[in-house]
């Protein structure tokens, strides 16, 4: 295929392969002959004297083609896998048609996915190339002047110029000299004791050098985050269809593949328990010796919510559940390892996607018993959570230590799908009450989690569900109980929001069945019970800033202009509804630490050593504007080392929208003991801390205090920060078939100060646009969801009008600067919002996600 041809023998790696050679990503788009054509599905045969155009042919980082210029200043590039083939289909589009319209630019980019920006920004992105094109304005008149300040402007991103030209390296872009290729051998079964494992076939096969298993690892073989339950390897059992069971390594990766295929396994067939009830069931089968299956259960009781029930005025009880869901980055997860130096001295190096490089490196070291090993993390290609777990890394590392060899371990993604860990489904009872004056007084939620076949972090998932379980509301008495169940399913791990996207699901969902049932507006009823300082959440911790009602009268004119236009859509087969759902997503939990080391350079810029890992977030951005402004440096002095465990500090996972509150703290705390040292050293910079015997590096800390819940009440402390947010989902619901037309998500949010608004803007909009993927199509099925097609990936056909609105930036009180984080608030409170509208357009509540056109069609059937 051209997809290799450009890759493995011209090394021009700005094409990516983001799906299984199907076509269905668009990620390896090049132009041939001037048209866009995916190459992993191209032939070289066919194209015997044609012309062929990657993005390396169409700029660099230091003279740019236009069309790279308006990505970068668009704010179009968050992780940058997706964005060479972006750029690519705009060249082809706008060479034919240098002013599209909207509708012109869907259809070119049809076969084009992108998981991180919701597409607003690709096609605003588009628009200005063609702007550009046309000599209409140039890049100079849209680029920030780096003397117009360095907070609250979208000055480019540092990495976002290199990933436009396609010159970022990615895992699968690393070649190491001789490197041997991994294929593995996993489990077809669900749940199984291994009786043998013959490899006597593989390893006669040509181009193959060994096959490995469980008995050749010298470490614990368990990845342990929380629980040493999993193994690198398994050996004597599988508990989950895809398990790894043995490592083919050969000189080609379709060698190692033939070779895996020839590895036979035999199996005992043991019950298969793939949902808690099962799991939960008497007499069911313990899946792991060590832990029962009911693994974790953590009651929350707050007041006394069974008086509060038995006194309302106003009851609402019903289940609501949420399905399995894949966090769906673009890259699959691939991981490159090789050995520096000789014997038992050797560095074991490992490049991977990881956003916790420190942790990882340290599961690693107990998993393969070798203590000197250094993590580099490769550009990552999206994750959303995902990579919180250890994925591919020890499979490759273990490899590269029994071989002796560098290895390159690049999964399918069907593969990848198989090996990751995925959104837990929860399944909730719930309760909600309120007085006769419409104030909130109880509420009860029971929930289960599957949390799959291993633990991951599956506890941290429940707690998280449990500290934000009330939501943005001031409920007096809550009873709640959290149960999180091994099955034989997907293991569950972080995805975008962790816990509250399940239960604020099924409290969103309440409070406006809630509102209907006493006459009330649910605009104005969430209105008269949001939190306000002085108050408790559900962990009974009192929130000291809550600035979140002020933001509500900022939505009224939007919701009152919504709710003008859907009444003319209340007759007929289209039905038009708007729906509402709010957030408040809690930052810096008890206990959360980060550090951060500076150091002034001799031409006195500064380097900034913290594994703050960027999987398209904007983290670079964020410490390079913070460290420019309080320093008064320009940009370019300013130097980031975040991607080795060998030079950086740790600062803990770039998960929980953690890592501009913490992180961003440190750094602030670093930088003013440098600012102070040089005062005390005459002022001056680099020089004058030499001459005056001072430092010229400086480690900062941020720390927050320690509160766990009471294991026997689950109250405690509660999130040193928030950030609030309001979800309003205009749609249409088509009555005949059931099929939901998103018409516009708006999104209200005060998110403290803004260091980088187009990195707000795109975080909030790839957020809603999960969000109604989660709501309306997404669930993955473990082993059936092989693809994008099965997984009904979001694409420009799926794109809908976003609008953010960010009319008060409250400084956070022990914010750097007064920011805090956004990355996953917006995709909690979407898909209740979604819901919610679905009910106001046609009358047809859906208590189990994914609200799909056949759920909806037999709720109308049934109501008639």
């Amino acid at each position: 295929m051209l997809l290799d041809l450009l890759r493995e023998d011209l090394h021009l790696i700005g094409a990516k392969q983001g799906c299984d050679r199907k076509g269905q990503c668009g990620a390896c788009t090049v132009l041939v002959d001037g048209k866009a054509v995916r190459s992993c599905i191209s032939k070289v045969a066919d194209l015997d004297g044609a012309e062929v155009w990657t993005v390396e042919g169409l700029g660099t980082p230091d003279n740019p083609h236009l069309i790279q210029e308006a990505f970068v200043l668009a704010g179009a590039i968050q992780c940058g896998y997706c964005t060479p083939g972006m750029i690519m289909a705009t060249k082809a589009l706008l060479d034919g048609n240098p002013d599209p319209d909207e509708g012109e630019i869907k259809k070119a980019f049809a076969r084009n996915l992108c998981r991180c920006t919701g597409y607003k920004k690709i096609i605003e992105a588009v628009k200005l190339a063609g702007r550009f094109i046309r000599g209409e304005i140039s890049p100079d008149e849209v680029r920030p002047d780096p003397r117009s300040g360095t907070i609250g402007v979208s000055h480019p991103r540092p990495s976002a110029m290199l990933k436009a030209c396609g010159l970022a390296q990615f895992s699968a872009d690393i070649q190491m000299q001789g490197a041997l290729e991994i294929a593995v051998v996993r489990s077809s079964e669900h749940h199984a004791r291994i009786q043998s494992i013959d490899t006597s076939q593989a390893e006669q096969m040509p181009g193959v050098v060994g096959v490995m298993t469980a008995k050749h690892i010298k470490g614990s073989n368990r990845i342990k985050l929380i629980f040493d339950d999993q193994p690198v390897l398994c050996s004597d059992r599988v508990r989950c269809l895809g398990d790894p069971i043995a490592v083919v390594v050969a000189e080609t990766k379709a060698q190692a593949e033939a070779a895996a295929q020839a590895v036979k396994v035999g199996y005992d067939p043991l019950p298969v328990m793939m949902t808690p009830a099962e799991a939960l069931a008497d007499g069911a089968l313990q899946i792991h010796d060590e832990y029962p299956n009911l693994c974790w259960a953590q009651p929350q009781i707050k007041g006394d919510a069974q008086k509060a029930l038995a006194e309302a005025a106003a009851v609402v009880e019903a289940d609501f559940s949420t399905q399995m869901n894949h966090q769906a980055p673009l890259e699959p997860e691939a991981c490159v390892a090789y050995l520096e130096g000789e014997g038992e001295d050797a560095l074991l190096v490992v490049i991977g996607r990881s956003i916790m490089i420190h942790s990882h490196m340290a599961m690693l070291q107990g998993a393969l018993g070798w203590e000197n090993i250094r993590y580099e993390e490769a550009y990552c290609g999206g994750q959303f959570g995902i990579k919180v777990a250890i994925t591919s890394e020890a499979v490759a590392g273990a490899a590269a230590l029994h071989f002796r060899r560098p290895v390159r371990y690049i999964p399918s993604l069907h593969e990848s799908m198989l090996l990751t860990s995925k959104r837990h489904p929860f399944d909730m009872k719930v309760k909600l009450a309120a007085d006769k004056d419409g104030k909130l007084t109880a509420f009860v939620n029971d929930f289960t989690i599957n949390n799959g076949a291993y633990q991951i972090l599956g506890i941290v998932v429940g707690l998280r569900a449990l500290q934000m379980l009330s939501g943005s509301y001031n409920i007096p008495n809550v009873e709640a109980m959290a149960k999180l169940v091994y099955t034989n399913d997907a293991a569950g791990g972080a995805a975008r929001g962790a816990g509250p996207p399940q239960v604020a699901f099924a409290l969103e969902s309440a409070m406006d069945m809630l509102a209907k049932k006493l006459g009330l507006d649910p605009f104005e009823f969430r209105l008269k019970n949001i939190l306000v300082p002085g108050q408790s959440v559900s962990t009974g911790a009192i929130v000291e800033e809550w600035p979140f009602q002020g933001l509500w009268e900022d939505l009224r004119p939007h919701y009152e202009r919504a709710r003008k236009e859907a009444a003319a859509f209340k007759n007929g087969p289209i039905r038009r509804g708007v729906g509402l759902a709010c957030h408040s997503f809690g930052i810096a939990e008890p206990g959360d630490a980060a550090m951060v080391a500076v150091e002034r350079d001799p031409d006195d810029g500064i380097t900034i050593y913290a594994a703050a890992a960027d999987p398209g977030e904007g983290n670079d951005s964020m410490l390079t504007q913070i460290a420019a402004h309080l320093l008064n440096l320009p940009f370019e002095k300013v130097r980031l080392c975040t991607r080795s465990t060998e030079h950086t500090t740790e600062t803990g996972p770039a998960a929980g929208s953690r890592i501009t509150y913490m992180v961003g703290g440190a750094l602030l705390n670093a930088i003013e003991q440098m600012k102070a040292t040089m005062a005390e050293a005459g002022g001056s910079g680099y020089e004058g801390l030499q001459k005056a015997g001072k430092p010229t590096r400086f480690i900062g800390k941020k720390s927050v205090a320690e509160g766990p819940l009471d294991p026997q009440t689950g109250l405690g402390s509660t999130f040193e920060s928030q950030v609030h947010n309001i979800q309003m989902a205009e749609l249409e619901v088509n009555t005949d078939t059931g099929e939901v037309k998103i018409i516009k998500m708006t999104t209200a949010v005060d998110p403290g100060v803004v260091i980088h608004p187009k990195n707000l803007e795109g975080q909030l909009e790839g957020g809603m646009d999960q969000g109604v993927g989660f709501a309306l199509r997404e669930i993955y099925v473990h082993g059936e969801t092989k693809d994008w097609v099965t997984f009904k990936f979001p694409t420009m056909k799926t794109a809908f009008d976003m609008e953010v609105i960010t009319p008060r930036e409250t400084p956070r009180k022990n914010g750097p600067l007064g920011a805090t984080g956004i990355g996953e608030m917006t995709m909690v409170s979407t898909a209740p919002a979604v819901t919610n509208a679905i009910q106001d357009a046609c009358g047809v509540r859906i208590y189990d996600l994914p609200a799909t056109p056949e759920k909806i069609k037999a709720a109308l059937l049934k109501g008639k």
